[in-house]
């Protein structure tokens, strides 16, 4: 029986959940998610989970599943999603869709983890001694001297990746990037994955819209529910930051929310430079990726 994995991915916002449920409803399937954020229980609204109706009455697996205190990774995630998918197709079911933004995840999931030097405990307590010294600031602008491919397609608001970013290229004496995808896992199960292709434009209105949607289902009251926990890293993410802005009395609302649609936009341009990397990546406006599909399937 053949095995195949069906990868919905894209920038945000750009309509992949919606697309994904009509797609395992067709193959009469299952959709595993592969999205950093929305493992963590709590904060539905401000990581866009798809509500059960939404949903369609598929299953989906890896979604709030886990409490904002653990902890969670790529090498994580490809082993679980892995761990679904193959009983998936052992209990018969040709094909398995996954659907998410969290290129690291996708790229985990699809190729494999790549084997990075162990970081010596006096480089990190060094490299953190730097940071604590010259601020948040300075981590950014060593990254970037020092890697300028993978900020390229960061999340810059993201310190603690940042962190580790520069703390192996000083170990390997070479950037971070150039040892990422260095060597693709033999997978033994077909893979297609496509990046919904909107224009900028299109994209951007969409965006906009999420944001106006998200403060209406009640963003910032989510944001206070979670405020004491703030430095956790699950708390890392846009829509959160700028609402502990405004409940800290730094902002008003209006400006997080123009902020917030501002730094979605930014993360939007750099899922999709990263996705370009793979020249094995097929880009499909939304409209067009059900009818390559099918005629895939009849092949």
């Amino acid at each position: 029986m053949k095995k195949r994995l069906i990868v919905i991915t894209g920038p945000t916002a750009s309509g992949k959940s919606a697309l994904a449920v009509e797609l395992a409803t067709e193959r009469h399937t299952e959709i595993i998610s592969a999205d950093s954020r929305q493992v963590y229980r709590g904060i539905p609204i401000s990581t866009a989970v798809p509500t059960l109706a939404e949903r369609g009455g598929i299953p989906h697996h890896l979604l709030e599943f886990l409490s904002l205190e653990s902890y969670y990774s790529a090498a994580l995630f490809e082993e679980q999603a892995l761990s679904v998918a193959r009983r998936l197709w052992k209990e018969g079911q040709e094909d398995v869709v996954v659907c998410g933004g969290s290129m690291l995840y996708i790229d985990a999931l699809c190729h494999g983890i790549d084997a990075l030097p162990t970081v010596p405990e006096e480089v990190r307590g060094a490299l953190a001694e730097e940071w604590r010294r010259n601020g948040d600031d300075w981590l950014r602008e060593e990254a970037l001297r020092l890697d300028p491919q993978y900020c390229a397609g960061a999340d810059m608001s993201n310190l603690k990746r940042l962190f580790h970013a520069v703390e192996i290229t000083r170990v390997a004496r070479q950037p971070y990037s150039s040892l990422l995808g260095g060597h693709r896992v033999a997978r033994d199960f077909e893979i297609i994955k496509i990046v919904l292709d909107l224009p900028r434009e299109e994209l951007f209105s969409r965006i906009n819209r999420r944001v106006i949607a998200m403060a209406d289902a009640g963003l910032l009251d989510e944001a206070r529910s979670v405020s004491h926990l703030r430095h956790l890293n699950s708390l890392n993410t846009v829509g959160l930051k700028e609402m502990f802005r405004v409940i800290d009395g730094e902002w008003d609302m209006e400006f997080a929310l123009a902020r917030m649609a501002k730094n979605t936009r930014v993360y939007a341009k750099k899922q999709l430079t990263w996705h370009r990397r793979d020249p094995q990546t097929l880009f499909l406006p939304p409209t067009e990726v059900l009818p390559f599909l099918r005629n895939q399937f009849r092949q």
